[in-house]
């Protein structure tokens, strides 16, 4: 299969690249190649590779970014998203939309599923909202695939920073009533080909995301644990966290499809994050 993935030199796009080139033909594109701001540009760099699937990562996920910035943020991941959308639709090719677990708004107080309703709280999530409806009108066959506090080995993120920032310091403060999902895009990308592209998921809105549920802390306690590191977290509440940004405290998600095919969980976030940090330290 000729398959088109879009941010192609991003963290989840990397790994992407990588393991589909293992079965299929992959073509990867990035800034570099088109801005898929402009639909023209967009148009053509899609139908002009004549792609069967179609993988959209390519996205701006600075949240705190996005809350100053939500013009951009809508014209990148609203917009920008329906671009790449109607070109996939144009070529017949099916088309798999990365989302986030921030179009949720944390006040279920248990797991997200594919089937509650979305209620963003912030400029981010909105715009991964408006790419998912963008999605879900253009593309006759598509996959929305939402993931969450995503890292690994090719870009900037929150277990890297807590390690970089661990060194010659004692303690670090870290924000204790937010929890989520952790996802190595490893394991993401892997199960993006056994369970979409390859695999037995229908077309519709999935949650993707490691096993298990822990907080920004507990996070950096196991990332900190595994580097064999000394430096103690001081657990602190959202609020003394300074950002422009309100976050879901709860944002957990939770794969109902996969449950109801019986279909094997990804593997724990806590052996994830020790696979990862063995990598890079």
């Amino acid at each position: 299969m000729k398959i088109l993935v879009t941010g192609a030199k991003g963290m989840l796009g990397t790994d992407l690249c990588e393991i589909l080139a293992g079965e299929h033909e992959v073509v990867g594109v990035d800034l570099e190649d088109f801005d898929i701001t402009d639909e023209a540009a967009t148009r053509e760099a899609v139908v002009g590779s004549h792609p069967e699937l179609v993988v959209h990562t390519a996205a701006w996920t600075d949240v705190d970014g996005c809350e100053r910035e939500p013009a951009r943020a809508f014209a990148q991941n609203g917009r920008g998203t329906s671009h790449v959308a109607a070109a996939a639709a144009e070529v017949g090719a099916t088309l798999v939309y990365l989302s986030t677990d921030f179009v949720f708004d944390g006040s279920k107080g248990e797991a997200y599923t594919e089937f509650d309703p979305p209620n963003p709280l912030n400029a981010y999530g909105a715009s991964k909202l408006a790419g998912e409806e963008a999605v879900r009108q253009l593309a006759p066959r598509h996959f929305i695939v939402r993931t969450a506090w995503l890292y690994g080995r090719h870009g900037k993120n929150f277990v890297q920073s807590i390690l970089k920032a661990a060194e010659g310091k004692d303690e670090l403060r870290v924000v204790a009533d937010q929890f989520g999902s952790p996802t190595y895009s490893r394991d993401l990308a892997q199960a993006l080909l056994d369970y979409v592209v390859s695999g037995p998921l229908l077309p519709g809105t999935h949650h993707l995301v490691n096993s298990g549920v822990c907080s920004w802390a507990e996070l950096a306690e196991e990332a900190l644990r595994a580097a064999g590191s000394s430096t103690r977290v001081q657990p602190i509440p959202a609020a003394e966290w300074p950002s422009p940004t309100r976050r879901p405290s709860y944002s957990v998600l939770r794969s109902r499809w996969m449950e109801l095919q019986a279909l094997a969980p990804l593997r724990d976030w806590r052996e994830a994050v020790r696979s990862y940090v063995k990598e890079i330290v």
